[in-house]
């Protein structure tokens, strides 16, 4: 079947049936949450998931530059969007966090297609119920912990000063990548390093090979189970200006496959990338790049 045609899922792979058990025949599972409630400026990444699956048929099974295959040795299938509540927030991570304990109770590892970054709550209240405390790759222009925004604890822009607070994050093993832009003040960065939280701002990777710092990210993290949490706004919006919230002089393309691909050996059990807007993605270049970022989640 030509890439063109055939399923609209991601990367044109099997649809899990809606009226069909989980089972632990599935290793992985493309998740789409298609949630844009908890967006402070410009919302639209509730479209995220659909333009995300779309660009996938581009991508085909073997990864030229890593020699990986993933599905030579996992058994992968597309299971659909969660059915969030739009018109409410809180009722919607519950419905959230119910469906990734499902999959946790089939040792079925997600790849999440958001949606923006309100979504990793709930998943991580998931995660840690069945594996404890987890470490973090979280790949932003934000921090994200914010202790409330317009007087509302759960957004986009909290969710990890959520999750240290209800100890779903082992904090030790917790490194924010592409930190950079205006903020609301020293404790974007003071309190998530008083947490523990290794911050690696964006200009601290300006013009550099990130390979040495993911060697240092891997010894960080060691065996424990792992996390990556990566919001497209962690790349320069010149290589993904489809965003809710984009911040100049950020991550290039090349930098975020060497932090994904560096995560290789490490104890993966999930990652996500949240965020993508098509209303400002005119190309489609940043539902591209997010699927690609997906691919290579799912490759190590």
């Amino acid at each position: 079947m030509p890439r063109f045609a055939g399923p609209g899922t991601m990367m044109r792979l099997p649809a899990w049936p809606t009226d069909q058990p989980l089972d632990a025949s599935l290793d992985v599972g493309f998740v789409g949450v298609p949630l844009d409630i908890g967006t402070s400026h410009r919302p639209g990444a509730r479209f995220g998931p659909k333009a995300i699956r779309a660009e996938s048929s581009l991508l085909r099974p073997h990864n030229m530059l890593t020699r990986a295959a993933p599905f030579e040795h996992l058994q992968v299938a597309d299971l659909g969007d969660v059915a969030i509540n739009t018109f409410n927030l809180e009722k919607s991570l519950v419905i959230i966090e119910s469906f990734y304990d499902k999959l946790m109770s089939h040792e079925i590892k997600p790849l999440t297609l958001g949606g923006d970054h309100t979504i990793v709550l709930p998943i991580l209240r998931a995660l840690a119920r069945h594996y404890g405390p987890v470490g973090l790759v979280h790949v932003d222009a934000h921090s994200d912990v914010n202790e409330a925004m317009f007087g509302e604890a759960y957004t986009h822009g909290t969710p990890f000063r959520r999750a240290v607070e209800e100890s779903l994050l082992d904090t030790a093993r917790v490194v924010q990548i592409g930190i950079r832009g205006s903020g609301y003040g020293d404790d974007d960065l003071a309190w998530p390093r008083g947490q523990g939280f290794r911050i690696i701002t964006a200009d601290e990777c300006w013009g550099q090979s990130l390979v040495p710092l993911m060697a240092e990210v891997r010894a960080m993290m060691g065996a424990g189970p792992t996390y990556i949490s990566f919001d497209i706004d962690g790349l320069d919006p010149a290589f993904a200006p489809g965003t809710g919230t984009p911040e100049i002089a950020g991550l290039t393309t090349p930098q975020a496959l060497q932090i994904i691909q560096g995560c290789s050996g490490l104890n993966l059990i999930g990652g996500d990338v949240v965020e993508v807007s098509p209303a400002y993605d005119t190309t489609g270049n940043t539902a591209l790049t997010a699927a690609n970022l997906l691919f290579e989640m799912l490759c190590v």
